[in-house]
């Protein structure tokens, strides 16, 4: 990852339909959907949909493959946590976040350091 793709992902996630779709996308997991369904489940016109998947598919958020006369539409989540990691190894210092491969379960772990205690609701003077 570097800061050009990172610039790209976080432009591309930074409107809200594209948002809303990436997330759908997240929930559906590694198996993804077409696009009928995500069209369908956000309420999305089939033409502003597929502006939005172009756009979120150059940033490197979106994969897509042709099954039969659909296409299923999945997140890139090698992607979104080279994203993830990008940020916590490049723009946070040490003290605050870190990350580390587990060997255990083969998944990378972001801690963040407890500097900030929560704000709560009607608590924001």
């Amino acid at each position: 990852m570097n800061t050009e793709n990172a610039l790209s992902a976080f432009s591309a996630l930074s409107q809200e339909t594209r948002l809303r779709v990436f997330r759908l996308l997240v929930e559906y997991g590694a198996g993804g959907a077409p696009a009928g369904t995500l069209g369908e489940r956000l309420n999305i016109p089939a033409n502003t949909l597929s502006f939005h998947l172009s756009h979120l598919a150059r940033a490197g958020l979106v994969g897509s493959e042709r099954r039969g006369r659909s296409i299923i539409y999945r997140a890139d989540f090698g992607f979104f946590t080279g994203l993830i990691r990008f940020m916590a190894e490049n723009c946070c210092r040490s003290d605050v976040a870190s990350v580390r491969d587990d060997s255990q379960s083969g998944c990378a772990v972001i801690e963040l350091a407890n500097c900030c205690p929560p704000i709560l609701q009607g608590d924001r003077t």
